[in-house]
């Protein structure tokens, strides 16, 4: 296993970390003896960065981990969770949240706390109650050793959040296939010269890189006088960048799990030869001409003047079909459809024609925003979000009154 170092504390990390919002299922719920024998597998051979988050597994994935890492394995590894923005409504719940973490996680302390999801409305509204305050309270105590964020917006939002405080890390959407989208190269290379750790999530797009692809990108990589999976040249791509600290891997497969140890072992930075970056650069644009929608996600229509997040719509509308995505409803919903954040869906399109002459690629912006208005909107689209929010809503209400009982509790015993 390769490790890279954090700037700001020197942590040696493994290249390769462990995903738990994907761990294996049996009868709707964790399968506890798989999932745990495959994370103690990966700890065995080298894995030591353990990454989950409050809402995974519908609140389960903190309490498993709490389990599975007790027997000497908490000490082998570094554990980082998120504070939820969604569930937070006033300074004292991110200190009683972050309480009821620690006692799921079953630790005396979080080595990485990041707060989740963060875009322009989570953050100014989380500031606007004590957010840095909380950070600030929550290393001093000892409670917390490293703070970062994990990120969906624009670059602009994310070079703001950058300068805004001390932050040890953060976790960006980063692959061969997303490095125009979101923070992308740039912010990548910001965080970087900023001594901020990068933390790649989805480097497999969802699983969806590691398919089969189609036949015209299957021939890009038989170029390649070694054979691969597309798993493989995936993972390499985000290792080659040495900006890059660690990848996430949401791993429920021990054969998979195994292959990325493998390449784990192998993936240094500027590794891959410029005949393997023209191969991925080939297939990139090889994937992109095959899209529904050929944009490459460069953001010049933004920002839209009624609050369409036009390359997000485009990009989830490119998944479902170019990948077979069965997530991408889902998926639209929660980034776009205002169960997390903003709405910003395609619907929202006045038809303007502002973005027209913005456009590099001269896509009919808003004949194609309304093809993916059919696409996702249809007559269960609205009751679904509702239902979604309400649930949120009530997960929300639950962590919080689960926190506030038992700051109660500590409150009693002293």
């Amino acid at each position: 296993m390769l490790y890279r170092k954090v700037p700001k504390n020197g942590d040696e990390l493994s290249i390769l970390g462990f995903g738990c919002m994907r761990l294996p299922m049996r009868n709707g719920r964790i399968d506890v003896p798989t999932a745990t024998k495959q994370l103690h597998y990966a700890i065995d051979n080298g894995v030591n960065f353990i990454d989950t988050a409050m809402p995974y597994h519908n609140g389960t994935s903190e309490p498993f981990l709490g389990k599975a890492l007790s027997d000497g394995y908490r000490e082998k590894v570094k554990i980082c969770t998120k504070l939820p923005p969604w569930s937070i409504k006033t300074r004292k719940d991110m200190d009683s949240i972050l309480d009821l973490q620690i006692k799921r996680l079953n630790v005396e302390h979080l080595d990485y706390y990041l707060v989740h999801a963060l875009n322009k409305t989570y953050w100014k509204d989380l500031v606007d109650i004590g957010l840095l305050d909380f950070l600030d309270s929550a290393k001093q105590d000892g409670r917390v050793k490293n703070v970062g964020f994990s990120f969906h917006d624009d670059i602009g939002t994310f070079k703001k959040i950058i300068d805004a405080y001390d932050w040890t890390s953060c976790l960006v959407m980063y692959s061969y296939m997303d490095n125009k989208n979101q923070a992308g190269d740039e912010g990548v290379k910001y965080a970087y010269k900023n001594d901020v750790a990068v933390f790649a999530m989805e480097p497999l797009r969802g699983g969806n890189l590691s398919k089969t692809p189609p036949d015209g990108v299957q021939e890009i990589f038989n170029r390649s006088n070694i054979v691969r999976s597309p798993a493989e040249w995936a993972l390499r791509w985000t290792w080659d960048h040495p900006e890059v600290t660690l990848l996430l891997s949401g791993m429920n497969n021990m054969d998979h799990i195994k292959e990325n140890i493998r390449i784990a072992d192998e993936a240094k930075p500027h590794s891959l030869t410029s005949d393997e970056q023209s191969i991925i650069g080939d297939a990139r644009y090889e994937f992109f001409s095959l899209m529904k929608v050929q944009c490459t996600g460069c953001r010049y229509c933004m920002p839209c003047p009624f609050g369409v997040d036009i390359p997000t719509c485009f990009d989830i509308y490119n998944s479902k079909y170019l990948y077979g995505d069965n997530r991408a409803r889902l998926t639209y919903m929660i980034r776009v459809g205002g169960i997390m954040g903003d709405k910003s869906n395609a619907s929202m399109c006045t038809q303007c024609g502002k973005c027209l002459s913005h456009c590099p690629q001269e896509i009919q912006i808003p004949d194609v925003l309304k093809d993916v208005s059919r696409d996702f909107e249809g007559v269960t689209y609205r009751p679904m979000v509702w239902f979604a929010k309400k649930y949120l809503a009530f997960q929300s209400w639950r962590h919080r009154k689960d926190a506030n009982n038992m700051a109660d509790l500590k409150g009693d015993e002293k």
